[in-house]
């Protein structure tokens, strides 16, 4: 018997149904159809895979398997007609999966789903909150978490973002080359919130791979557009100290205590590459900013060599284009390694973030370095008891242990 347990089938298919989906919502052009079939083939893959093992190509037995499944669907519910018809004039039904080949700029299934469901008739919360339900494989919780809603709330918004696709019929169509700009705001958005979403998950750290991988197809798609160019280095930034933020025993390291040897060259290089190709180009935008902003980390030899009033400066120009809320947080708290904690709890006290786990961390933080105590025991454990990610949540509970919450 095939030693693979159910752990192991909802890993692969974490990694793989985004794809799946975003395939066969281009046969079908249904998302309940395309959904509902990755679902079945789970089913099936939980009755199989531990006798038989892992197929060789797991991912193409999932799309061809949910194929299957849809098929089985569209003729149980007497659609075969107007469906079928149409499917069989592009793509023969068959055992073997044969996707009708793609034309057009978008090449990429799932990056093609994205730009399809960054349709204007779409607000840009249903536009974001759909693509990640459907190609970053997350759950409507996680979804809920990334915009910092009630979960009821996030999956009546991603049903009502289904059937407005549905009834507006709204095609599943690569843009064409003078929509994509257009579709480009909602597009970035969905890569960073999948990336974030990696970054804070225990079991869904293949979401940063996957958003990295999107993100250099979309900058190859779209090598004239700066803010591309800035979400991508961007990423890599990120991830090359993502390795450093949790320490072998699996608690939280925060950027002053992380080992900076650890820190990935390569992605560093790559990633400064682009910023300083953006910063010829002189066309700053907020994920450029913000790339700007960790390359001027990435420069540091340690937390006490940084460069902060070059960060303060980033901060304040993406204000000027930015201006949220949590630009405002993360320009406190690189305010308060200038001018001290009081300087920048009077700044982060004037926010309206309650809801956000990182301000109650970071106010926790600068009410014990005001000793505080009280204060920021109760703000710590507020931030602890909204963050998702376990390492985090012990950190916080710790009350933060001694060190400086650096969280810019």
């Amino acid at each position: 018997m095939a030693d693979v347990d159910e752990s192991a089938i909802g890993e692969v298919f974490r990694e793989n149904s985004g794809r799946s989906v975003a395939a066969l919502i281009r046969v079908f052009g249904d998302i309940d159809v395309a959904e509902d079939a990755v679902q079945d083939a789970y089913g099936v893959a939980l009755s199989k895979w531990p006798q038989d093992g892992l197929p060789p190509n797991p991912g193409a037995w999932i799309t061809t398997t949910a194929h299957k499944r849809a098929i089985d669907r569209l003729r149980r519910e007497q659609r075969e007609r107007e469906l079928l018809g149409q499917l069989a004039a592009e793509s023969p039904i068959s055992e073997d999966l044969d996707l009708p080949e793609e034309t057009g700029p978008v090449r990429d299934d799932r990056l093609r789903l994205i730009f399809t469901c960054c349709h204007p008739a779409l607000s840009t919360e249903a536009q974001v909150a759909l693509t990640l339900r459907l190609l970053g494989g997350l759950s409507t919780e996680e979804v809920a978490r990334s915009f910092l809603v009630a979960e009821p709330t996030m999956a009546q918004r991603i049903v009502r973002a289904k059937h407005k696709i549905k009834a507006a019929r709204i095609p599943y169509r690569v843009p064409a080359d003078h929509e994509l700009p257009d579709r480009l705001r909602a597009v970035l958005a969905v890569l960073y919130l999948i990336y974030n979403a990696g970054l804070s998950s225990q079991t869904e750290r293949g979401l940063c791979a996957e958003a990295i991988r999107l993100a250099r197809i979309l900058a190859m798609l779209m090598p004239d557009e700066p803010e591309v160019s800035g979400l991508l280095a961007l990423l890599l930034l990120s991830e090359s100290r993502r390795a450093s933020r949790i320490r072998t025993d699996g608690s939280l390291a925060l950027l002053g205590e992380q080992d900076r040897t650890r820190w990935d060259r390569a992605l560093i290089e790559e990633g400064q590459g682009i910023v300083r190709r953006c910063l010829r180009r002189n066309q700053p935008g907020p994920y450029q900013l913000q790339a700007a902003i960790n390359a001027v980390h990435a420069d540091a030899a340690s937390i006490e060599a940084t460069d902060w009033s070059q960060i303060i400066a980033l901060y304040d120009h993406l204000l000027t284009i930015a201006p949220t809320a949590v630009v405002a947080l993360n320009r406190a708290i690189a305010i308060g390694e200038v001018l001290g904690p009081a300087a920048a709890l009077a700044l982060v006290d004037d926010l309206d973030l309650a809801q956000y786990y990182p301000f109650n961390a970071a106010r926790a933080d600068l009410l014990r370095r005001l000793g505080r105590a009280s204060e920021a025991a109760a703000a710590y454990e507020r931030a602890a008891a909204m963050t998702p990610s376990e390492a985090e949540r012990d950190f916080l509970r710790l009350g933060g242990r001694t060190s400086r919450n650096r969280r810019v």
